[in-house]
């Protein structure tokens, strides 16, 4: 803010020189006197090229050509200012001494460069402060002050300027471009009403507004203004009060349709907010911002892509960046688009979809909005709708500090169930997601049909899931988790076979089985859970399992025995079902090698005796201890063979 007061003083400086100069006619006088004096007014080297023309009637001015005022001695980017002609017109009573009242300044297409150094240094510091309350310079040698600048603009229009602004420090170089000002100042402690226009990056933006004031403004004090900014993508307004220090205090209001391309036109290019969490805001909050950079909203209503949420935030700006204290509540809340789902509430499949029946998304997760601030966000959700998942209340606490992201789940409901426990999202070396996370009373019917598109499993349960998965994508993080957890429920129904009637007729094509109760622990490890202990009681069948269940590749090998048992002391009947193949589509078949070698085992046993034993009399064999029969027999026929060998030789 403040070198723009810099450049009003350097006007004034210009106008005061002006006027003085008036009585050193002709014009080439006056160019070079007023060339001198701004010079030495400044401490800036200016140059004044072309013919200047003096004018007494109708209106009391200097037009001149070519303008050059020079950059600081430390930069070696060209001209502070320079302008193909600039025209100056002020009351006649200026020539007698007194205020300066300009009555018009115009200034073709001007170019500004205004710089920052590595350390620190800005080149927009003149020394324009030591003016006059007549509007004259004062000397040179003497200090700089902050005297009241004797000014009042009854109109100023800038055409076709460029503002070019580099800080050296961060390597960054901004440039508006196209800028029109129109500014109507007529009393120096009245109103000004200004209207501005510039393009950044080639897209279109303009500002108008009011300062009440103005001269209390400019002395530091806090002043009335009124302002909005119209870009591609919507407008913002504010109403209230604004000093210099800075200090802000009003009525902030937004009407973004798209909020990506609002922020594009300031120059903010390539922030890209999700539909529902930014890319379309209207709303607005009561705001305050103190001297010491700390911000206040309140009373926070925004409408954000079919969202609603109200609440109140401070935050220090102080910092390198922001540290945020926020509680934010939000109605029924739908992020199904930023879960990659269609308008019809379906996942999408292939490389970019959620969770589809090719894979879990591939594009890429950009995390980098964690590193934009720290501090604490309590937040509550009636509902929240993800697309692949459905929650009900919701009420969560997140701590973010330096891009990493922890989130204590004091309450999810969905389901008809509970969870709890802590989700983190890490992003300070690469991304990565964990937690531990504790469940009760899950619908796991609807949860696994909306989770991973198994239809075939109905209980409630509960259980403990600690997890960790890395990578920039979902498909990434699908594939990397490791963990361990265990689950237990209670009654419960799998369709698709009926276990009964496979183990008591050999029937597979299908039926259902009820169950009423099963328990199992697991481990994770590169995208594969692992369970070797799953334990199902049913009314007349025990049922184990033990297998793989890919959650990257979203497959499943899974061999599952059920027990028919006949009685307390009755030998039972085994036949493993092998489940193999997607998630989608996967086969079950009853493993019959598996079968026969669990049912059939004693009696091949026996077979085995009863034949040893007839081999044993038909060869006359008795194997020694520790020789297999096999052995013997062989033993046995070499000395057969032997002994006939023998009776051809005697």
């Amino acid at each position: 803010m403040r070198w723009i007061f810099r450049l009003i003083g350097l006007v004034v400086v210009i106008a005061a020189v002006f006027v003085g100069a008036l009585f050193f006619l002709p014009g080439e006088r006056v160019a070079a006197i007023a060339a001198d004096q701004i010079t030495k007014a400044t401490g800036r080297k200016v140059t004044l090229s072309g013919e200047t023309r003096i004018s007494l009637y109708p209106v009391l001015g200097v037009a001149t050509g070519a303008v050059e005022v020079a950059n600081a001695g430390w930069s070696d980017a060209g001209p502070m200012l320079q302008a193909d002609s600039l025209k100056i017109g002020v009351k006649p009573a200026a020539l007698f001494g007194g205020d300066i009242r300009i009555t018009g300044l115009e200034a073709v297409d001007p170019v500004i460069r205004l710089e920052r150094a590595a350390d620190g240094r800005v080149n927009w510091k003149l020394g324009v402060e030591g003016v006059a309350p007549s509007g004259q310079a004062t000397d040179s040698a003497a200090p700089a002050t902050s005297e009241r600048l004797a000014l009042t603009l009854d109109r100023a229009l800038v055409t076709g300027a460029r503002l070019i602004y580099t800080d050296h420090a961060a390597g960054t170089v901004e440039e508006l471009r196209d800028l029109d000002l129109d500014l109507r100042w007529p009393e120096y402690d009245g109103t000004a009403d200004f209207e501005a226009s510039f393009s950044r990056g080639g897209e279109p933006v303009s500002v108008e507004g009011r300062l009440d004031q103005v001269g209390r403004f400019i002395d530091g004090a806090v002043t009335t203004i009124a302002a909005t900014v119209e870009a591609a993508g919507g407008r913002v307004a504010f109403d209230g009060r604004a000093g210099t220090q800075p200090q802000v205090q009003g009525r902030l209001d937004l009407d973004l349709a798209d909020s990506g391309a609002f922020l594009g036109a300031l120059g903010m290019a390539g922030v890209t907010l999700p539909e529902g969490l930014g890319q379309s805001l209207k709303g607005g909050a009561d705001v305050t911002l103190t001297g010491a950079m700390n911000l206040s909203v309140r009373g926070l209503n925004l409408q954000v892509g079919g969202n609603s949420l109200t609440g109140a935030a401070d935050v220090n700006l102080s910092g390198d960046v922001p540290r945020v204290n926020a509680q934010i509540a939000a109605g029924a809340l739908d992020l199904s688009r930023l879960a990659g789902a269609d308008s019809t509430g379906e996942a999408g499949g292939g490389s970019g979809g959620g969770g589809g029946a090719q894979g879990w998304s591939t594009e890429p997760i950009d995390a980098s909005a964690l590193a934009l601030a720290n501090g604490e966000m309590a937040f509550s959700a009636d509902s929240i709708d993800l697309g692949d998942l459905k929650l009900g209340r919701t009420r969560t606490l997140m701590t973010l500090d330096q891009s990493r992201a922890v989130f204590a789940l004091r309450e999810v409901r969905g389901y008809d169930g509970l969870v709890t426990g802590d989700f983190v999202v890490n992003n300070r070396a690469g991304l990565s997601v964990g937690g531990t996370l504790r469940a009760e009373g899950l619908d796991m019917e609807r949860f696994l049909t909306d989770a991973a598109g198994i239809t075939r499993f109905s209980t409630k349960a509960g259980g403990t899931l600690n997890f960790l998965g890395v990578g920039n994508s979902v498909d990434a993080i699908m594939k990397s988790l490791s963990g361990d957890g265990r689950f237990e429920t209670g009654r419960g129904v799998i369709s698709g076979i009926d276990l009964d009637r496979l183990m008591r007729a050999g029937d597979v094509t299908g039926g259902t089985t009820i169950f009423d109760a099963m328990n199992a622990s697991f481990t994770m490890d590169k995208g594969n859970l692992f369970n070797d202990d799953l334990v199902m009681r049913l009314p007349l069948i025990r049922a184990e399992g033990e297998g793989r269940i890919g959650l990257g590749a979203r497959d499943i090998d899974y061999l599952f025995t059920p027990v028919l048992l006949e009685g307390e002391t009755s030998q039972g009947l085994a036949i493993p079902v092998r489940i193999r193949g997607p998630w989608e589509n996967p086969r079950i078949v009853p493993d019959l090698e598996k079968a026969i070698d669990m049912n059939l085992k004693e009696e091949r046993k026996k077979a085995e005796e009863r034949l040893e034993r007839e081999v044993q009399e038909r060869l006359n064999i008795t194997p020694e201890e520790g020789q297999s029969l096999e052995d013997a027999a062989k033993d046995k026929l070499e000395d057969r063979a032997k002994r006939e060998l023998r009776k051809l030789f005697e």
